[in-house]
């Protein structure tokens, strides 16, 4: 484990030891791949009848693990030992959740070279995008922690009542919901599994987590980091299968007091309507996608803002929800940025994450694979490729998922593809005659998650002020729209991007996961 802190904003350049750790530890990976892994239910390994395989999509060859295909018993049996777990966990000085959450963390940044080596292998993020994402868990869930300590277990002390001849006390106390359900995608695996799980876990709920179909594997190594903490039995559990079968039974349960879902708006928007069709309102957290805008002012740093968009569109593939996908640039700079993007678009190495010069690795699944090539046959015949458009076949790129990184120009504002979120290596570019055109296309969207600019203090403040997105980056080349961190820039977004106005890894977050008891004593 280093000492210097690793984030999205220091990725770029890593001390040499990040490499050799990394190194070693694809080498012990690859040795150890291929094995058979249980779901976790009350603390044990349960198998099921029925397995599937999970594969590499850097390889198609490379066989990872062997998972369980759960099914709606399994479910039931998982939300059971979450609901019987719940009252001894809940009743545990929230002190000692604490303790225990600090030291699954610990635990996960103690395994981060294995961890990271796992993650680039089976999501196809670069070496340094995985390594991130692991410590990111790890300071969501310190931050959960901190901020359960910062507001002293959300118990307060509210004003005494004016009644003559006795004492009147009135406390403020924020409890847990019970059981939370946590629906995890494939492109955050660890962050977006471990950070709700910890929010959820460190406020006293007990937590079933349903990792996506692509990434079971490095969610199973995260859920081992939790049991091996020390969790009482039942209170984390893990199990996996097709969403359609057991996703959908935990999702109809009637013991689910909560759930966090993170994936597409249709997905989500679908669950969510059928959530609300329990007995009562309960809460149910969304993080939706976006569909990106980068605004160039004719005054900004070109440099600067080339390096930014580059990284923020081709950072894992573009399968961020928070990837710049919308590029406007002022009229004046419009060739001069264009011809740069091109320049460094062109120079992206391509190829097995795990390498170090690998920046851009593949897609996730053959699914997304056919989406690539159908929207570059769309994009095509509308606009013009700036860079890319093609998929990679060639050699050792047979055997995976790999797209050129892609930027097209000349596609009308009124195309479709400027509005939908296509999640992958693909942005497109477009040129406006003014600051005030570029924001109202840039607010034209269902989404309102990241978005970023590149100009001078007063057109920053402005951008600010007119934006409708939960986070708004201004002149940043470590990535004009991405690189969140817990604690210094919370993650979540507005709009069809997130259904609770508050974000992640921030000081309102953990409130989310409990709901509020007034008690009021007379003596």
């Amino acid at each position: 484990m280093t000492n210097s802190k690793l984030t999205y904003a220091t990725m770029f350049s890593p001390p040499e030891e990040l490499h050799k750790g990394f190194d070693a530890a694809v080498v012990k990976v690859k040795q150890n791949m291929g094995k058979e892994y249980g779901m976790l239910i009350n603390n044990k390994d349960v198998f099921a009848d029925e397995k599937f395989d999970d594969f590499s999509p850097v390889n198609k060859e490379w066989k990872l693990a062997t998972m369980q295909k759960g099914n709606a018993t399994h479910a039931r049996s998982a939300m059971e030992a979450a609901r019987k777990a719940f009252p001894a966990w809940s009743h545990t000085p929230w002190q000692e959740r604490v303790k225990l959450l600090r030291r699954a963390a610990a635990l996960i940044e103690e395994r981060l070279f294995e961890l990271g080596a796992s993650m680039s292998l089976e999501v196809g993020k670069n070496r340094m995008e995985s390594l991130g994402d692991v410590q990111e868990t790890a300071d969501l869930i310190y931050y959960s922690c901190h901020q359960m300590e910062k507001n002293e277990g959300y118990i307060a002390q509210m004003g005494t009542d004016p009644v003559a001849g006795y004492e009147s006390v009135n406390y403020s106390i924020l409890r847990p919901y019970g059981v939370w359900l946590v629906i995890s995608p494939f492109n955050f695996p660890f962050a977006l599994s471990g950070g709700p799980m910890g929010a959820a876990l460190v406020t006293g709920n007990t937590v079933v987590l349903k990792p996506a179909t692509d990434t079971p594997w490095i969610t199973r190594l995260l859920v081992d980091c939790f049991r091996d903490a020390g969790l009482p039995d039942g209170v984390v559990n893990f199990v996996t299968g097709p969403g359609s079968t057991v996703g959908q039974a935990l999702l109809d349960s009637p013991e689910v007091d909560g759930v966090t879902f993170t994936g597409s708006y249709d997905v989500g928007m679908k669950m969510y309507r059928a959530f609300a069709n329990g007995r009562y309102v309960r809460p149910i957290i969304l993080e939706l996608g976006g569909k990106n805008p980068v605004i160039v002012s004719r005054h900004a740093d070109l440099e600067r803002a080339s390096v930014g968009i580059v990284r923020s569109v081709f950072g894992l593939q573009g399968q961020k929800c928070s990837a710049a996908s919308r590029i406007l640039i002022e009229e004046p700079v419009y060739d001069e940025l264009t011809g740069r993007l091109k320049e460094l678009t062109e120079k992206i190495v391509i190829g097995d994450p795990t390498d170090r010069a690998t920046y851009l690795g593949p897609v996730i699944n053959s699914s997304s694979y056919r989406d690539f090539q159908e929207y570059s046959e769309e994009l095509e015949q509308a606009g013009r490729f700036l860079a890319g458009g093609r998929i990679k076949t060639d050699g050792l790129f047979g055997r995976g998922y790999f797209c050129e990184p892609t930027l097209v120009v000349d596609l009308p504002f009124s195309h479709r593809l400027w509005k939908q979120e296509m999640f992958l290596p693909v942005a497109t570019i477009g040129k406006v005659n003014s600051l005030e055109e570029a924001m109202t296309i840039a607010n034209d969207v269902d989404y309102g998650l990241t978005a970023g600019i590149f100009g001078t203090d007063e057109e920053v403040e402005w951008f600010h002020d007119n934006i409708q997105a939960g986070l708004a980056y201004a002149n940043r080349h470590l990535g004009a729209t991405t690189g969140a961190w817990p604690g210094y820039q919370p993650f979540g977004g507005w709009k069809g991007s997130g259904s609770s106005g508050k974000n992640a890894g921030g000081h309102y977050y953990l409130p989310l996961y409990m709901h509020e008891q007034i008690r009021s004593r007379v003596k």
